[in-house]
């Protein structure tokens, strides 16, 4: 723990140095990490402000508190500070725990996309037609595939448009 003490138009006295390095080791134990602070107690007329900076791992608190005595400013600047680390710590308790319980859903929603989803399509043509129509209105509406019954057979045939290019048939026997 480091502390660094500032004093504008007034002295500190070993008493307050006790106290705030007593509440500060408070603050210590509450967040399992090291902790540096600064302590500016300054006193203009009757105001009394104690402002404290206080430098951990991961955050940063400050409060200022002005009263007409300087121990009062003292008590609720560190009580200001002390809410501030548990809601902190709390805050950080709960994104752990947030964190557990995607984890434990990950498989559940990892099977869920294993399965296939099956998309209906309208690429067919009920009424029949010869390969040079469905050609032609395979290219007019830019579709991938085309399924269409040919004019000849009353068979049903599969028109693609190939990675080259050109276009595939398939028609079933």
């Amino acid at each position: 723990m480091k502390i660094n003490f500032t004093a504008r138009q007034t002295e500190i006295s070993p008493d307050m140095k006790k106290y705030c390095e007593k509440r500060l080791l408070s603050i210590e134990k509450v967040l399992d990490y090291s902790v540096e602070a600064d302590l500016i107690l300054s006193v203009e007329k009757y105001r009394h402000k104690a402002e404290i900076n206080v430098k951990t791992k991961g955050m940063t608190l400050n409060s200022v508190e002005e009263t007409q005595d300087m121990t009062s400013s003292l008590s609720l600047a560190f009580d200001h500070i002390e809410k501030r680390v548990k809601k902190e710590r709390e805050k950080l308790r709960e994104k752990k725990r947030r964190k557990m319980r995607q984890r434990k859903e990950e498989p559940a929603s990892s099977e869920r996309e294993e399965q296939k989803k099956v998309i209906r399509s309208r690429n067919f043509s009920l009424k029949p037609m010869t390969l040079d129509e469905a050609l032609l209105q395979f290219e007019v509406s830019k579709m991938e595939v085309l399924v269409f019954r040919k004019f000849d057979s009353e068979k049903w045939a599969v028109l693609f448009r190939r990675k080259d290019g050109h276009f595939g048939l398939v028609e079933p026997e």
